[in-house]
């Protein structure tokens, strides 16, 4: 079994797929307390810090755990699209530099970095790589789709995979390691729920909700469900069908479920529970605390646990060679 050390923690779901590929979470960090009371809940023998990586005593923490792995996941709104044109933080951007330290003190064979792909823009993203291989490690680079790992959402982000032994991962050999069939938005709808679903022509309904929702009804017909995709920058008419994957969950309500009784057009925003699976936690993880705005902001800033159930099927094979 791979131990690993949770860095960015956030609620669990990279960890959720880290312990479905054989992973067992020694130490859970984060600076948001929801994220570590998340984590805590659904991890409860892992240890829990709630505190900014910088603040902690990386040396006293290296002599209680040595892990195989070292999963860290940095804050990522300094780079993500959905900042839209707003400057990014060079604070906040210098924390995935601010996991070199941890590296270099736990030494584990592993590291595993997820952030998003723009994060490839930054000036000291190759910097960082170069921190990692100046270390012994050899560094893959990859740009991973959640949906083509089985997640019912399209995710796409960048994984950076660092093997002290000198091991050297592609997308191919994640997706052998693939057991997950294709899952698309419809499999994760709580059909059965008894969610609050107001009508579509609703008497001050804004006026780009319901162009959303007559481009997609003249495009599908009538009676035919369907979701309306709200925010960032979207360039197919603001919905999308239900036999594809969600698109990316960020950290804001963004998505509304057109369904129909009658022949009359219903809404109402998909819910936490089912943003949780789109994420690839299944039934099996859970969001216990928090406001709903916070449990939907928890999934938005997770990492998908399909992605890093693959990862950790691969590693295990690895050591085991």
């Amino acid at each position: 079994m791979l131990t690993f050390v949770d860095l960015f923690c956030g609620g669990g779901f990279g960890a959720r797929g880290a312990v479905r590929g054989g992973g067992i979470p020694l130490l859970g960090l984060d600076a948001w307390p929801l994220a570590t009371k998340t984590y805590q809940a659904n991890f409860p023998q892992a240890h829990i810090i709630t505190e900014k990586i910088e603040n902690v005593n990386i040396k006293e923490l290296s002599k209680k755990y040595k892990p195989d792995v070292l999963l860290t996941s940095p804050e990522c709104t300094s780079h993500s699209i959905a900042r839209g044109s707003k400057p990014g933080s060079e604070s906040s951007r210098e924390t995935a530099i601010g996991i070199v330290p941890w590296i270099k003190s736990m030494g584990p064979r592993w590291v595993i970095v997820e952030n998003v792909n723009r994060m490839k823009m930054w000036d000291r993203h190759n910097e960082l790589v170069r921190s990692i291989e100046g270390l012994g490690y050899t560094v893959s680079d990859l740009y991973l789709n959640s949906a083509d790992f089985g997640s019912a959402q399209a995710r796409k982000r960048m994984f950076l995979v660092c093997d002290r032994q000198g091991s050297i991962v592609t997308k191919d050999d994640l997706l052998m390691n693939n057991k997950n069939p294709p899952m698309s938005a419809s499999d994760i709808i709580d059909w059965n729920g008894d969610h609050q679903s107001d009508i579509l022509y609703k008497k001050g309904r804004a006026t780009a909700t319901l162009e959303r929702a007559e481009r997609a009804i003249l495009a599908l017909g009538k009676n035919i469900p369907f979701i309306i995709v709200y925010y960032g920058s979207d360039y197919a008419g603001g919905w999308q069908t239900l036999n594809a994957p969600l698109r990316t969950i960020t950290t804001i309500d963004r998505f509304g479920l057109v369904t129909w009784r009658e022949e009359v057009p219903y809404l109402r925003m998909l819910q936490p529970n089912e943003l949780t699976k789109a994420m690839g936690g299944g039934n099996e993880h859970t969001l216990p605390y928090g406001s709903r705005r916070e449990k939907i902001k928890l999934c938005g800033n997770g990492v998908c646990s399909d992605v890093m159930t693959s990862i950790f099927n691969w590693i295990t094979e690895q050591q085991a060679n």
